[in-house]
């Protein structure tokens, strides 16, 4: 076999290993264990951010995006943010063992469902390092251990926060191999993590439409899917038109190299003229590159808006750009997020209830907004400290992937010599 999928193998072989100590693991060591992580973040700031420098002045980062650059970066701001995460998660109540329901059954059997760990978890991601640190604290919260793949070109910054997190768990007595950071090997390595059952319980891969793709032809073990982020926002005729202005603005400027930043804007035709110009020209003055349909050119007041491409209509841009595009009624505006949405989130600015209700009970996402922007889907904003990603499935996890996300149950079944006649 090829040493590269031996060393995958070995990996997934390890994080088993680790995951029966951990599923056992009392909530009060993996909390110090958390401790330890958000200190040794801060207390090695400077070797993080030395290692991150590197992996900016690489050549492998060299072809990427303002945005995606954006996404690799770290800061000690960032650094500071992540430790404060890494606290949260710690101050979350621990999901293992909770009993989800408890009954005696007619024949004296007493039963009780209760959250156990998944077991291995593997995470294939892109530019973000501050992931690395998300979603380690968060299995080893809920008891579970993780086989992490990054990006070649964040591989310096990774490694230096692999290492935090795999010494905090050596400093409270936990099997180190609970965090690995598996590297080398490509497509073909990401190929082996797909298909090592027995070893590998949950598969979450971060990333565009491409990964996914690939690792549906191939996968043989659980896959959910924290996919792209092709988020609307849509101005409803009785919309207040600045809140409305300012939450597109918001949803697609603050960080347009995230999931949760919008990538369409859709205005009821009876706003348009009246909305389209002071926001377009708003998007326009930041940077945002414009395209759009036939309508939303001829109320664009003057800002230069390109021809919409079918493609436009469903793509993650994850850049400053922005689809733009004129709609008949709600109807039309929930008929074109279904048909051209991922299932992440959308949002609908209205002053009618009925408008509201009628938006969120038929828009197909996993997280819908009334009068607000979809920079919000995310764990942190959700109170769950952190997320390994947003599930835009809806079996057996959906929106942010959380604690709780991360376990499955069982039934522990209690006799006194029961025999079944």
């Amino acid at each position: 076999m090829d040493a590269t999928l031996t060393d995958v193998a070995s990996d997934c072989a390890a994080a088993k290993s680790a995951a029966r100590t951990l599923a056992a693991a009392p909530t009060a060591v993996k909390n110090r264990a958390l401790e330890a992580v958000a200190t040794g973040l801060l207390a090695d700031a400077d070797g993080i951010l030395e290692a991150n420098a590197a992996d900016l002045a690489d050549e492998r980062a060299s072809g990427l995006s303002d945005a995606l650059v954006d996404r690799l970066t770290l800061n000690r701001g960032r650094i500071e943010a992540m430790a404060v995460g890494v606290r949260e998660v710690a101050a979350l109540n621990d999901p293992v063992g909770e009993e989800l329901e408890a009954r005696t059954l007619e024949s004296g059997l007493r039963l009780r469902k209760v959250r156990v760990p998944l077991g291995v978890v593997a995470v294939v991601y892109e530019a973000r390092p501050n992931v690395t640190v998300d979603c380690a604290v968060l299995t080893i919260k809920s008891g579970n251990a993780i086989v992490l793949r990054g990006s070649s070109y964040a591989e310096r910054t990774n490694g230096a926060l692999a290492e935090v997190v795999r010494g905090a768990l050596e400093e409270a007595g936990l099997p180190v191999d609970s965090v690995i950071l598996s590297s080398g090997g490509g497509h073909d390595a990401i190929a082996e993590l797909a298909t090592r059952e027995g070893q590998i319980d949950l598969l979450i891969p971060r990333g565009g439409e491409g990964l996914k793709n690939a690792l549906k032809k191939v996968a043989t073990v659980p896959v959910m899917y924290a996919a792209s982020g092709n988020c609307h926002i849509y101005v409803h005729s009785e919309a207040d038109l600045e809140m409305a202005r300012e939450i597109a603005f918001n949803a697609k400027v603050s960080r347009p190299g995230v999931c949760n930043s919008a990538e369409t804007l859709l205005v009821d035709a009876r706003v348009a003229a009246a909305f389209l110009p002071p926001t377009l020209a708003q998007l326009s003055d930041a940077g945002v590159e414009l395209v759009g349909d036939r309508r939303a050119q001829a109320d664009a007041g003057g800002t230069a808006v390109k021809d919409a491409t079918e493609a436009d209509w469903d793509t993650e841009f994850l850049d400053l750009k922005l689809a733009v595009g004129v709609v008949d009624d709600l109807d039309a505006a929930i008929e074109h997020v279904n048909r051209h949405g991922s299932g992440h989130s959308e949002a609908i600015v209205t002053e009618s209830q009925q408008a509201a209700d009628l938006f969120t009970a038929g828009v197909d996402a996993a997280a819908v907004y009334v009068n607000a922007s979809t920079r919000f889907t995310d764990g942190f904003e959700y109170g769950m400290g952190a997320e390994i990603g947003n599930s835009t499935q809806k079996l057996h996890a959906r929106g942010p992937i959380g604690l709780r996300e991360l376990t499955t149950f069982k039934y522990v079944v209690q006799g006194d010599g029961h025999i079944r006649v």
